[in-house]
């Protein structure tokens, strides 16, 4: 297991994903690799950030722990296993067992994610049905708590409409009580915080950083805004091009990121001790301009710190994830340098 591996003093990890690839195939073309052997896991109580652009890998990393892949035209390998059993080529029956009940996750957009033509309490409910012992009345109630629980006022009420007559901030809020119902003992949460506002932001952070406390739930957020990293995670896993190239404690990525898509990821956020009418550092280009990980550095296109052996293999293999320090790794052949720091000082920030 490598070192951006967690576990906690309550036991083993909760979900271990080891060397995870995931191809998509189509006739006639060279398959994508939307995610290229990355390995993780995550503690209970923990809280580990997938980071990076759309395109990266992230949601597609998810998906394949949930096994919602479909199963035509997509080649999963690796190992992802929970709680010791190993998820990849497990029966139907056996991931629908998991999912809902000790596995849950709570999608990007709960408008599309919730059934336009059925009341919010059948579908909290119905959860309820299939993997609690217990009856429709018992299940009502349950989900009246459920919604009071996330925060939703006038819960009962709440239950008989339909997701059009919720809010953008509701919606997402009985997406989790459905996957807070039965306690699971993992949640993925996809980028919970899209298109709502910042105070609603705020709430659904506060929300689940309320659950890992209270329940021990391993948490994985995936996300490309640093400020719910900031705010939320233990561990933070940075993505580019479906794998994994810098990982870090939280504290320790702001302070001193060493690749340079980190770094640029960082100077392109507003900063409040940046002066008035400091300019952002915007990652130059986008995320398609990039090269195959056997032929270099993926990110080497768009890299200031790019020299001529970030475009060339290294003993015929990809550029590797190093240790990088105490529990630290970095895929990085130029990382950012910084100056020794003088007796009894500390790090301040990303270079600018």
């Amino acid at each position: 297991m490598s070192i951006g591996s967690s576990t906690s003093a309550a036991g083993d990890p909760v979900l271990e994903v080891d060397d995870l690839q995931v191809r998509f195939t189509r006739r006639g073309e060279e398959p994508t690799r939307a995610v290229d052997g990355i390995s993780f896991s995550v503690g209970p109580g923990e809280t580990v950030g997938l980071v990076g652009e759309s395109g990266c890998g992230k949601s597609v990393t998810s998906l394949a722990v949930m096994g919602l892949l479909p199963r035509r035209g997509v080649e999963v390998g690796g190992s992802v296993r929970f709680q010791g059993q190993e998820l990849i080529g497990a029966s139907q029956s056996t991931l629908r067992g998991l999912r809902g009940a000790d596995m849950a996750m709570v999608f990007q957009d709960p408008l599309s994610s919730l059934n336009p033509t059925v009341p919010i309490g059948v579908q909290v409910t119905e959860v309820l049905l299939e993997h609690r012992d217990l009856n429709r009345h018992e299940a009502q109630q349950e989900a009246v708590r459920l919604l009071d629980r996330v925060g939703i006022p006038d819960p009962e009420r709440r239950l008989k409409e339909y997701p059009h007559q919720l809010s953008g901030g509701m919606r997402q809020r009985a997406l989790i009580a459905m996957a807070l119902s039965c306690s699971p003992r993992l949640l993925i949460a996809d980028e919970p915080t899209t298109a709502l506002d910042v105070t609603i932001q705020a709430q659904i952070l506060e929300l689940l950083r309320e659950l890992v406390v209270d329940t021990g739930t391993a948490l994985v957020m995936i996300t490309h805004d640093l400020g719910v990293v900031a705010g939320l995670c233990d561990r933070v896993h940075v993505m580019y091009a479906g794998k994994i190239i810098e990982t870090a404690d939280r504290h320790d990525l702001f302070a001193r990121p060493r690749q340079p898509y980190t770094g640029g990821l960082l100077a392109s956020v507003p900063r409040l001790d940046g002066g008035k009418g400091a300019r952002l550092t915007p990652i130059r280009g986008s995320a398609r301009d990039t090269i195959p990980w056997a032929e270099g550095c993926a990110f080497a296109p768009r890299c200031d710190h790019a020299q001529d052996d970030c475009l060339t293999e290294v003993a015929g293999s990809t550029v590797p994830l190093e240790s990088d320090g105490p529990g630290r790794e970095l895929r990085c052949r130029h990382p950012i340098q910084y100056p020794p720091a003088s007796s009894g000082a500390t790090a301040s920030g990303a270079p600018r």
